[in-house]
Order: structure tokens, then C-alpha cells, then sequence
């Protein structure tokens, strides 16, 4: 072991003062390779990337990896159930969609049926009944389209329709939703008689071109509600959606009025290790006349679900950067064998002293090596330093862009890269160094 650490030792410090003597020749095998390693490292930061922000995307329809979602019937007692069986539990939140309109009472909202808004400012598009040509809402069956009676028609006024999720906790433990202004929920302080919401980005761009009053009606409500609109978040959802705690709004809709119909869909959110919570809310479900086999449940594997889909990808983009590589690895050959061409002599005479083959073969494949890791350091600092720039200048578009990090996964790559090059690019010329004759020093 100590003979083979000081023929390591040897090669390494003979290629160092080779490298040094040839400064010229390295610096022209480190450029033709810089651009083959620099393309595996961006290759492997590009797809790191990606796959966060596929990942971040779907994990805030879908939730984290790991999470158990279940979908409870809708029926009398299943929200009382529900709402009593998670009060004070962590780990687990009911999420329960139903609709609100906030602005003026008695008026057709201006985005029926909570469609989204236009980017242009035209209208949204119509969700409700058809429209005939003199702008009265029809009926439409089998037979035909009808005018639905004036009076049964809300007159267009200032009001924005939204789809209200009703939280029994913090669900951002499930799903990321990114604060884009003011704050989110908060639950741990007392509830409200004036709702607090959040709404999405959607929702916002309405409230934000409508002028509408602070009035919220809800279906089964006792009374219209005063809300206030506490933060702005990003929850991926084109559709105008509001985020409001669920003890603040019972004092306003009864868990009762709930169960009748006000609410369309229910889902529970179980963090992993939740399964005896799980068999609870079943068992009780059950008991109140609900059948388990109505009850579907899932678990989330967002990762997974994209790995397939990524890897191909990103074998597809590393076979380009491989080809790249390749190029740079040719040029590294021929330096190599030039390099050992001129040495001829020095490699001969080394051998007369006694140097073994395999040093000879070590020497050269140290420099080739060497060489191929400071080209690994220039690419990845360079693609290390482009990163917080290409974040301040795409971090407008995309969320994820704004906090773009350099992926350790990326440098990993790009040593490993240089490595291959090294070896590849000097395998051939330490074999020609090493079968040189001892006879070539006569001969000279």
C-alpha cells in the first residue's frame, strides 16, 4: 500500500510540473473542452430545475409526496363530522368548496359561474345560460332555447363570483402556496365575525379592475358577511378562489347548512403516519349511514408521477451535452499524442533509470486528468456565477426563477464529466508512453 500511495504521489507531482511546463498546450485542452463539460453542467442544472418547478407546480393542486387525501360523500352529518373529528388535531385539514359572490346583493355577478378574468379586460367568458341575440339569457332543452323569464334573471352589477375553500387548518403543511402579498390565515388567533380571506392571483385581478362593496353572500347563509381580504397567494388555480377559516364562517353558515348542499366537495389532506385518524373519520362516516366504499382515498406521489416523463428528457439533453463532451475529448487525445511525441526521449530515459510502465502510463494520465478537473472548476464556476444573474432577469416570469439556486447535483456532474474526459483523453497517449522502448534514449 505505501509503494502504490508513493507511485501516486510521483505521477501526481511529475503531471503538475508537466502542466506547468506546457501552460500553452494545457490551456488549449482546457478551452476545447470547456464547452462539452459546461454543456453536461447546465444539462444537469437545467433538468434539476425543471423538475422542481414541474414539482412546485404539482405539488399546489396535488399536495406534498406523502400525503393520504380523502373525498368523503357529501350528505347530511359529514361536515359536523368532520369539522368535530379534526378540531385541535395537526396533521390533518378538511378543505370544503362551495361559492361566494362579494359586491352589490341581487345582481349577476360580472364573471358568472366564478369564470376567470381576460388579460386583455374584456369580458370573461359567460358560464351560465346561453345568450340570445338581444342579450337575454335562454333555456335550452331538446326541443329548443327559450328566454328565461325577466324576472327570474338577476340584473348585471358590480359583483365578482368566487370559489370559497373553507379551511379547518393551515393547509400551505399540504400544499405550497406562495404569499405573493399581505399574509396568509392565520389560525392560531381568535375567529372573526368579519371572514378574513385570502385570495388568489385570479380573484385579485378581479377585485382589482371591479370596483365592488365589502358585501359576501353565500348560499344557506343567515346573513350577508362583511369579509376582509388579508393577503394575495398563488395557488396555480385559474379559477377566482378564496381561502377563508372555517370557525369563521360557521357564525355566519351553520355546519347544517353545509351539509345541505351549500358545499359541492370536501377533501381531508392526512399527513403521512395519519392512519389511525384515517380509520376514525371513516368509522364514524360509517356510523352516521355513510358506505365506506364511497369514501375514496389517495395517496400523492407527484415525484413519480413526473420521474418517467424527466428522465427522458433529460437522458435526450445529456446525449447532446455527451456529444459536446466528446468533441472536447478529441482534443484533449490529440494534445496528448503530440505531447508524448515530443517527450519520447524524457520517457525513454526514465525508463532507463528504472521508472515502471504503469508510472509512465500514471504520469500521463495525471495531466490528462488534471486538466480535465480545472476545466470541471472553470465550467462550474461559470455556470455557478450566471445563476443570480439569469434569476434577476427571469425571476419576473416565473416564481420559481426568483429563488433559482445552483444545484449541488450540477457540480457533481460536471466533476464526474471532467473525470471521463480526463481518462478518456489520456488513456491512449499513457499507453504510447508507456510501451516507449528503452533503446529510443540510444538512439538519440
Amino acid at each position: 500500500m505505501i509503494r502504490l500511495s508513493g507511485r501516486f504521489r510521483s505521477a501526481l507531482i511529475i503531471g503538475v510540473q508537466g502542466i506547468r511546463a506546457r501552460k500553452l498546450r494545457t490551456l488549449l485542452s482546457m478551452i476545447s473542452l470547456f464547452m462539452g463539460v459546461l454543456a453536461v453542467v447546465v444539462v444537469q442544472g437545467a433538468a434539476e430545475t425543471a423538475e422542481r418547478a414541474l414539482l412546485t407546480d404539482l405539488e399546489l393542486t396535488v399536495g406534498y409526496d406523502g400525503t393520504t387525501v380523502m373525498h368523503p360523500p357529501s350528505g347530511p352529518g359529514a361536515v359536523s363530522i368532520v369539522m368535530s373529528t379534526l378540531e385541535g388535531r395537526d396533521g390533518a385539514v378538511a378543505a370544503m368548496e362551495g361559492r361566494a359572490i362579494v359586491g352589490e346583493p341581487g345582481v349577476r355577478p360580472v364573471n358568472p359561474g366564478g369564470s376567470p378574468f381576460s388579460d386583455d379586460g374584456s369580458a370573461p367568458d359567460w358560464y351560465g345560460p346561453p345568450i340570445g341575440p338581444d342579450g337575454v339569457p335562454l333555456y335550452c332543452d331538446q326541443r329548443g332555447c327559450y328566454p328565461i323569464p325577466v324576472a327570474d334573471v338577476e340584473p348585471a352589477g358590480a359583483a365578482i363570483e368566487l370559489r370559497l375553500v373553507v379551511l379547518t387548518g393551515d393547509i400551505r403543511q399540504f400544499r405550497p402556496y406562495r404569499t405573493e402579498s399581505g399574509q396568509w390565515l392565520d389560525f392560531a388567533s381568535e375567529p372573526s365575525l368579519a371572514p378574513r380571506l385570502v385570495v388568489n392571483k385570479e380573484a385579485a385581478k378581479g377585485f382589482a379592475r371591479h370596483r365592488v362593496p365589502a358585501e359576501m353572500r353565500l348560499d344557506g347563509a343567515t346573513a350577508n358577511t362583511t369579509p376582509q381580504i388579508v393577503g394575495v397567494v398563488d395557488d396555480a388555480e385559474s379559477q377566482p378562489t378564496a381561502y377563508v377559516r372555517a370557525d369563521e364562517l360557521v357564525n355566519w353558515l351553520p355546519a347544517t347548512a353545509m351539509d345541505g348542499g351549500a358545499f359541492y366537495g370536501m377533501s381531508i389532506f392526512l399527513a403521512p403516519g395519519s392512519l389511525g385518524l384515517q380509520r376514525t373519520l371513516t368509522a364514524k362516516l360509517v356510523g352516521a349511514g355513510f358506505r365506506a366504499e364511497d369514501m375514496a382515498t389517495e395517496r400523492v406521489d407527484a415525484r413519480k408521477r413526473l420521474g418517467k416523463q424527466l428522465t427522458i428528457v433529460r437522458l435526450v439533453f445529456l446525449a447532446l451535452a455527451g456529444l459536446v463532451l466528446l468533441i472536447g475529448v478529441a482534443g484533449i487525445l490529440n494534445v496528448g499524442l503530440a505531447t508524448v511525441g515530443e517527450r519520447v526521449e524524457e520517457f525513454a530515459l526514465r525508463r532507463a533509470v528504472g521508472t515502471s510502465r504503469l508510472l509512465l502510463a500514471g504520469i500521463v494520465l495525471a495531466e490528462t486528468l488534471l486538466t480535465g478537473l480545472l476545466t470541471a472548476a472553470a465550467a462550474i464556476g461559470v455556470a455557478a456565477a450566471a445563476v443570480p444573474v439569469a434569476a434577476q432577469l427571469l425571476g419576473d416570469r416565473d416564481p420559481v426563477l426568483r429563488d433559482l439556486t445552483f444545484p449541488w447535483e450540477a457540480g457533481v456532474a460536471g466533476v464526474i464529466a471532467g473525470l471521463v474526459a480526463g481518462v478518456l483523453g489520456g488513456l491512449i497517449p499513457a499507453v504510447r508512453a508507456a510501451r516507449i522502448p528503452i533503446a529510443t534514449v540510444m538512439r538519440a
